[in-house]
């Protein structure tokens, strides 16, 4: 079976990708695609979305109340598609945990659903979430939407939760609790001016339909 390069050099040999485009050579037409390749985004992976789900959440982005425990946290991501393009229309809902691992399932604590539209940008004021018995691995649970793109079910982890002893390389398919390395964020600590707080960057990825 050809790979992907051998039949575009195939179609360029015989002139089949020549129309529009006659002023670049075969080498240049060859390296634009090879850098399109490149840039190519791949599709954040899915999760379940779990029996905590709840509609009808508020527009918000400070889901922590000053004073409450909880160890605060910050979330700051992008939502582009898998040509590297922002999305427009964006609606992504988020819900998690409370500190001692309890879900409000009556009303909105830790729950929100983002309005992103143009911006394709998103960040939240929140606090880590606490472990419970049948999912032992912290974690934000996220719900993605926008036109023209396929519904997007994920979650986020996080790479200093005592769950990966250390080592999210070796462990997050424990107890198949995660389903892909890349959902294991990367977690900075960020200590005064001010209250200390931890920070991750969840970046999403979206399918065209």
């Amino acid at each position: 079976m050809k790979t992907r390069r051998q039949m575009l050099e195939n179609c360029i040999v015989r002139g089949s990708l020549l129309a529009g485009a006659t002023t670049l050579s075969n080498t240049q037409l060859l390296a634009f695609w090879e850098q399109g390749e490149a840039n190519a985004h791949k599709p954040t992976s899915t999760e379940v979305l779990g029996p905590f789900y709840r509609k009808g959440a508020p527009n918000n982005t400070t889901l922590r109340i000053n004073g409450e425990p909880g160890f605060p946290l910050r979330v700051d991501g992008k939502v582009v598609n898998t040509k590297g393009q922002k999305v427009h229309g964006v609606k992504i809902e988020m819900w998690q945990a409370d500190y001692k691992g309890l879900y409000d399932v009556e009303g909105y604590r830790y729950r929100t659903k983002l309005e992103v539209a143009d911006a394709s940008s998103y960040s939240i004021e929140t606090i880590l979430p606490g472990h419970y018995d049948d999912r032992p691995a912290q974690h934000l649970h996220y719900l993605i939407t926008a036109p023209g793109h396929k519904t997007l079910i994920t979650q986020a982890y996080f790479a200093t939760d005592p769950f990966f002893d250390g080592d999210p390389d070796k462990n997050f398919k424990k107890r198949n609790i995660v389903a892909s390395r890349e959902l294991v964020r990367p977690v900075a600590l960020y200590e005064g001016p001010g209250p200390s707080r931890a920070s991750i960057q969840f970046d999403i990825c979206l399918e065209t339909l």
